[in-house]
């Protein structure tokens, strides 16, 4: 509100108050939110599959600590990525989950996603390459 009360008295302009103060919101609301973000995991006995439990929302905001989470290093044979804590809002997320299960895929690992809901499935399933063929080309061109 301080921010839209400067920005009034300083332009002489209400139009661009309230769009400073919007935008700020939005700002501020997206960084709330990424820290509403965990991934926590846990290891078979076998020591051979590990599964990721995801909670929250997974948006631009999040995508860094939902990629630092995994360890690619691991060797593995078996990866579930249990998103029914989650949910998945938009393609920067979508090209992160692609990226974990690409990264994995390569060093050998099956992956498996467990637990997405209606609408997350949906734009995975239009998003998402990690399915498609060629997409372990399009990983090593990055």
């Amino acid at each position: 509100m301080l921010a839209t009360v400067v920005t009034v008295v300083y332009t002489h302009n209400l139009a661009i108050g309230v769009l400073v103060g919007v935008l700020l919101s939005g700002i501020f609301f997206a960084g709330k939110i990424a820290q509403l973000f965990k991934v926590s995991s846990a290891i078979s006995k076998d020591g051979r599959v590990r599964t990721y439990t995801v909670e929250g929302q997974l948006f631009y905001g999040s995508v860094e600590d939902f990629m630092e989470a995994f360890d690619f290093k691991e060797a593995l044979d078996r990866v579930v990525i249990d998103v029914s804590r989650a949910h998945i809002w938009d393609i920067s997320s979508v090209q992160a989950l692609d990226m974990a299960i690409l990264k994995f895929r390569r060093d050998g690992a099956e992956v498996e996603i467990v637990g997405m809901n209606e609408a997350t499935e949906t734009i995975v399933d239009r998003l998402a390459i990690h399915d498609k063929p060629g997409a372990m080309d399009k990983l090593m061109a990055h």
